[in-house]
């Protein structure tokens, strides 16, 4: 009776042992996702921030402003400096126009004495100096004109650096301005309401939850014949002794092999050394950041399907 007992119980054992080494997956990792650091753009204290952790947030959303007060200060004295070289521009016109008006009395005092020289009543010396006084006062006129756009032209110079500080602190204020770059979930918040900030202190840090990626590892053996952009079955947790299944994607193959993670596998098999593979999981809300999952090859469910029928 007992020779009986002992061989059902080695029968038992070895059809529970047949049966792990079937349902054994082909893949073991944790899902994780890109994270994005959102870090400040200015200095100065942060007058307003509106994120918690697990806030979903959409791209493009106002979340946060840098104090921008010593900003608007600086710009002010700068446009008063414009304001002031503007009072610095030379006008010629009145100068010139005393002497057009000089010289339009010397043609006219001109016209009359070439009457007077037709009649012979004055003499061809007195037009020649007319005409020297008129050519005196167009070489005026034309240096008046010269001077005045010299002096001009230094003092709108004076203008461009000013007006490049002042597209300078624009960008600045603009950089004062926290957008959200993408629409995910934030994950860590490291700053608060009030504190100090610098150029590129982080702020947060968010990622795109409804996409996770499942970083697993693998033996040489089991990957043979899996290529990037094979759909394969992820093996999810579903109470202690169930898994539900989620479809998955290759996106990536590692060229190399390297030494499985130790919270991979068993002691014996962390020696071994195995190839990371990447697989993109469309996530339903009940994925998380670190939870353990298993993967399946196509392949080899469908040579269990086969030695099952």
């Amino acid at each position: 009776m007992q020779k009986i007992q002992l061989i059902l119980f080695l029968g038992l054992i070895i059809l529970v042992s047949c049966k792990e080494e079937a349902v054994k997956s082909d893949a073991y990792g944790n899902f994780e996702a890109t994270t994005t650091v959102v870090s400040a753009k200015s200095s100065g204290q942060l007058i307003q921030f509106t994120v918690e952790e697990g806030q979903r947030l959409e791209a493009g959303k106002l979340v946060g402003i840098i104090d921008t007060t010593q900003l608007h200060l600086q710009r002010k004295l700068l446009y008063s400096q414009l304001g002031t070289i503007g009072k610095k521009i030379t006008d010629p016109n009145p100068d010139i126009a005393v002497l057009e008006k000089q010289k339009s009395n010397l043609i006219r005092e001109k016209n009359r004495l070439e009457n007077l020289v037709s009649a012979k009543a004055a003499t061809t010396k007195q037009l020649d100096d007319i005409d020297g006084q008129i050519k005196v006062l167009e070489q005026q006129i034309t240096a008046a004109k010269n001077k005045a756009r010299t002096i001009n032209t230094g003092i709108l110079a004076e203008k461009e650096p000013i007006q490049a500080q002042i597209d300078i602190i624009n960008q600045k204020i603009k950089d004062s301005y926290v957008y959200n770059p993408l629409s995910g979930t934030v994950i860590n918040k490291l700053r608060e309401p009030s504190e100090m900030v610098g150029f590129g202190n982080p702020l947060y840090s968010i990622a795109n939850l409804k996409e996770l990626t499942l970083r697993a590892y693998t033996d040489a053996l089991q990957m043979q014949g899996l290529k990037v952009g094979d759909q394969v079955t992820i093996l999810i947790d579903n109470g202690e002794e169930s898994m539900r299944p989620v479809d998955g994607l290759v996106t990536w193959i590692a060229d190399e092999a390297e030494f499985t993670p130790k919270v991979i596998q068993t002691k014996k098999e962390r020696v071994n050394l195995v190839y990371a593979i990447k697989i993109k999981v469309v996530n339903d809300g009940r994925l998380k950041l670190g939870m353990p999952a298993e993967v399946k090859f196509k392949s080899t469910e469908e040579h269990e399907s086969s030695s099952q029928s």
